[in-house]
């Protein structure tokens, strides 16, 4: 594209940003004063002199030094506002793009369900193979609690009115009236926006991330979900006829927030069940809603429609005797439905929803009997020709209750293995089945919890005698039976071991579970059950290199193969991104993925177990971020069959989900990415695979050693990251529920990763996303232009190796080492800073050198023009909030502990989040 047509293309988004940066500036100005307005206009036009290298980076922290923290405040929140409000313009903007390419009649777009059905269409995969690749698909987004997205209710529902005003305005000329009146109607939102506080006071409570993730459902997420469950449903089963494919929704969702206890000090009993029900409780009440709306618009009358004899009966089952609606057989079901709902909603959750109608009636047994009826009412609509009636709330109803059920979203249970050592430890003493559990070896560990796997007999009564930590454990999971038992077998679908090593971390697991009273073991005459998997996390680099080993051996064992047996061979396995770069750093840590996906893939066709992986990514690229189209494609073959399972995290839950359009985009990238994966050899190496993993392995050591050279050898290191970064703040500040530390330590390895990942990206060093590869890139090459050329080969047909270097530019051009080097001022230690900050900056230099070198391009961002875009219309924007970070950090670490001070930190911090919209 031209650089003319480039500048029209953009235009639009320019003139948009201009817009609503003059509304907010009118708004302070009128609202705080014109001296406060003068200031930020002063930083502005410098900051952006700074971006055009017209004056040093100096002249904005100048501006900015020991200013009045009263004034620091209103800066920070004006550029906050300014980049939320580029933030709404830039997601308008690829709406009109989008727009304006389907227009064009141009093929669909790469990510979009269409575009997957064209590449079907065209490879014609066999149906056979098709239908067992698909059995028990399943595609969940696993909503997460963050840290760095701490914005209220408030703020969503303003920018989403924001949203909405400016699609509508963009429908008017300037000059017809109601041109005008939306303007005033955006200043309006603008201004409330201004008085609206970004951020909660009070420390965040886990209840708060409950009602936080849960508020995606009514903002997006029932209508989205079973739309695309719909349309995919539908659309391979046109293409394949005869294989009833999809039997469940392929797009179910899930949840931590609330059972993920690992670390978190704060989830016991009462949060799992409040966690479970009130997840509940959204579903019953939108189902409830929705219901009361049909009533009201399904008024056929008997007299001029007939009806089936199912429909007759449910109409008859005596809940509505109102003699005004006698002729109205689908108002008086409907009713019925209603009634049955209420009775259900009381006996799973003790309450029952807003417009409930309670006289007594039979609770449904599962949601699949409320479907059932919903169901009648649609057979009956479309035999006596109502099919467009029956297309619109009926439908979406039975779509929502097919996917969400009476649970909404599988709450997925999380601790560490660790702890499970420490309870079972406990537990077999207090039984006498062994007074010290610890001090057995793997061999002997294993054999005494595969015997007790074999009994149905507990270990403990009520009135059992044990630690807190034991009688906090058990009562956590116990929640979790209660939780399956009101709400369904969906409920709780996995228990999560972090930091598993051995076969022993599985089976305790499993144990707990059996405690509960979720897992069954069966008898000689029946197999086990239980409803819950139990699912090993391998997180560390070690880790994951024997993880198919310790799942293969867990596999050998009886007990355990029986059960994987009775859960229709269905086993998951979760991959830790976070740990692993923390561990080994960024190239490192994705070539020990790839490596266990292969691995697992292995034992799996060994085994015969149908494999699921879950993906625990951030939203940074150091935890495993980027688009996720990319990244599903970039999965070796094999490890997507059907079934994908990921993490979203923070700011980046309210980037993809809090709109509609952007919602339905996001989703059905993750479906479109995960039937492509499955369907068609994405992969493309061929016969050059093994080669290819070879080079792999020798970079990926370069880069872990160029990394543990500086992060894990390197004397200061951790003083370096603590003065020079945020994490001491972000600990501090009380961000979210959850400790920055896993326990009391100064270790980098017990840092949590999204702590350690936002520090870095708050100073601006992104270092987990791309430090040590520039090294390990160059040592390979070693001045070999025959090994340049094969890399470069491998950029462009390696889906995996091309997303790895498309990510990593991505974060180095978000980086900024001048940024970072007032970060770096804020070490005391001049030879340790010097030393630190080198090594920094010299790899820095080096990696993008190695980029260009590869891919053929000085231009960090050349296949990502959106992105790169973006970082020139709001980077000047973050110059001021990061100075002004730095500013109060210096301040606060000089002894100035004043709230407003803390308060001005923690709005740097959210501000920054929302700019870089993967942060953490």
């Amino acid at each position: 594209m031209r650089e003319d047509q480039i500048s029209a293309a953009t235009a639009p988004l320019r003139d948009d940003i201009r817009f609503l940066g003059g509304i907010l500036g009118d708004t302070i100005r009128d609202h705080e004063g014109a001296d406060l307005f003068d200031l930020i206009e002063r930083v502005r036009i410098e900051a952006f002199k700074v971006r055009r290298s017209e004056v040093d980076r100096s002249a904005v922290a100048d501006m900015l030094r020991d200013v009045d923290i009263r004034t620091a405040i209103p800066v920070i929140r004006a550029f906050s506002h300014f980049l939320l409000l580029a933030n709404l313009a830039e997601d308008l903007q690829r709406d009109r793009r989008r727009a304006v390419h389907v227009a064009a009649g141009e093929p669909p777009q790469d990510s979009s369900l269409a575009a997957t059905y064209r590449k079907l269409d065209a490879a014609g995969p066999d149906g056979d193979r098709v239908a067992e690749l698909l059995t028990d698909a399943l595609v969940s987004p696993v909503i997460t609690a963050h840290p760095t997205e701490t914005r209220r209710r408030t703020i969503f529902d303003v920018q989403s009115r924001i949203t909405e005003l400016m699609r509508r305005r963009q429908r008017y000329g300037e000059h017809e009236p109601e041109f005008a009146a939306i303007e005033t109607d955006i200043r309006r939102q603008v201004l409330a926006l201004w008085r609206a506080a970004l951020i909660r006071l009070a420390r965040l409570r886990i209840q708060d991330e409950i009602e936080v993730g849960l508020r995606y459902y009514d903002l997006t997420l029932f209508d989205v979900i079973p739309r695309i469950n719909d349309q995919v449903r539908a659309a391979l089963r046109a293409r394949w006829p005869e294989q009833e494919l999809l039997s469940r929704p392929i797009l179910r969702p899930g949840a931590w927030i609330g059972g993920d206890r690992d670390g978190n000090p704060f989830v016991t009993a009462d949060v799992v069940h409040r966690a479970t029900h009130r997840a509940g409780s959204v579903a019953f009440e939108r189902y409830s809603k929705t219901l009361v709306e049909l009533e009201k618009s399904l008024a056929q009358s008997a007299r001029l429609v007939p009806v089936t004899p199912e429909l007759a009966a449910l109409a008859d089952a005596g809940f509505d005797d109102s003699p005004q609606r006698a002729d109205e057989p689908y108002r008086r079901a409907i009713r019925g439905i209603r009634a049955r709902l209420t009775a259900t909603a009381r006996r799973a959750l003790g309450e029952i929803p807003p417009e409930a109608i309670d006289v007594g009636a039979e609770p449904y047994a599962g949601p699949g009997e409320l479907l059932a009826d919903l169901n009648v009412v649609d057979a009956s609509m479309r035999a006596s020709g109502d099919g467009l009636l029956a297309d619109d709330q009926l439908a979406a109803l039975r779509g929502a209750v097919e996917t969400f059920g009476f649970h909404l979203q599988g709450l997925d249970m999380r601790q560490n293995s660790e702890m499970h050592e420490q309870v079972v430890a406990e537990l077999f003493a207090w039984a006498g089945v062994h007074s010290d559990y610890a001090s057995l070896d793997e061999a002997q560990r294993v054999e005494l919890l595969a015997a007790e796997l074999t009994t149905r007999r507990p270990l403990t009564g009520p009135n059992a005698v044990l630690s807190e930590l034991a009688t906090k454990e058990l009562a956590v999971v116990r929640a979790a039976k209660s939780a399956l038992d009101d709400l369904g077998p969906d409920t709780v679908p996995n228990y999560i071991i972090s930091m598993c090593t051995s076969v022993s971390d599985m089976l305790e697991a499993a144990l707990l579970l059996k405690e509960a009273g979720i897992l069954d073991p069966g008898d000689a005459a029946t197999a086990p059950s239980s409803p819950v998997g139990v699912v090993p996390l391998f997180e560390t680099i070690e880790d994951l290199r024997h993880g198919a080993e310790i799942l293969s051996a867990a596999l050998e064992v009886p007990a355990y193969q029986r059960l994987v047996a009775a859960r229709g061979m269905q086993q998951e396995v979760m991959l830790g991104y976070s740990d692993s770069n923390k561990d080994g750093g960024y190239l490192a840590a994705n070539w020990a993925l790839y490596r266990a996906e292969l691995d697992l893939v292995e034992v799996a066709d060994k085994t015969g177990i149908r494999l699921r992986l879950f993906h625990g990514r951030g939203g940074t690229v150091g935890r495993g971020g980027g688009r996720s189209y990319d990244a599903i494609l970039a999965q070796p073959a094999g490890a997507v069959r059907g079934s994908l399972r990921l993490t979203e995290q923070g700011e980046v839950i309210s980037t993809k989900y809090a709109d509609p359009g952007t919602a339905y985009r996001n989703l059905e990238a993750l479906v479109a990415g995960t039937l492509e994966s499955t369907l068609l050899d994405v992969e493309g190496l061929g016969d050059d695979a093994e080669p290819a993993y070879e080079i792999l392995d020798e970079v990926a050591e370069l880069a872990r050693r160029a990394y543990s050279r500086l992060v894990h050898e390197t004397p200061g290191f951790v003083e370096y990251f603590r003065a020079s970064t945020p994490i001491a703040e972000v600990a501090d500040l009380n961000l979210g529920s959850r400790p920055a530390s896993r326990k009391p330590t100064s270790s980098v390895s017990d840092l949590r990763a999204i702590p350690w990942v936002m520090a870095w990206s708050q100073s601006r060093v992104m270092l987990p996303g791309w430090y040590g590869t520039g090294t390990a890139f160059e040592q390979w090459i070693a001045d070999d232009p025959q090994r340049l050329a094969t890399l470069t080969d491998l950029y462009r047909r390696w889906p995996f190796f091309r997303t790895v270097m498309s990510n990593l530019a991505q974060v180095m051009a978000k980086a900024d080492m001048d940024i970072a080097a007032a970060y770096a001022g804020l070490v005391d230690d001049e030879p340790l800073r010097a030393t630190v900050f080198g090594m920094i900056c010299d790899e820095f230099t080096r990696t993008a050198r190695m980029h260009a070198a590869i891919t053929g391009t000085d231009e960090l961002l050349a296949d990502n023009k959106a992105l790169a875009e973006s970082i020139h219309n709001r980077f000047p924007y973050l110059e001021p909030i990061n100075q002004l970070q730095v500013e109060l950090l210096r301040r606060r670490r000089a002894g100035d502990d004043s709230e407003l001070v803390e308060r001005g930190i923690l709005l740097t911090m959210n501000g920054l989040a929302t700019a870089l919209r993967n942060s953490g």
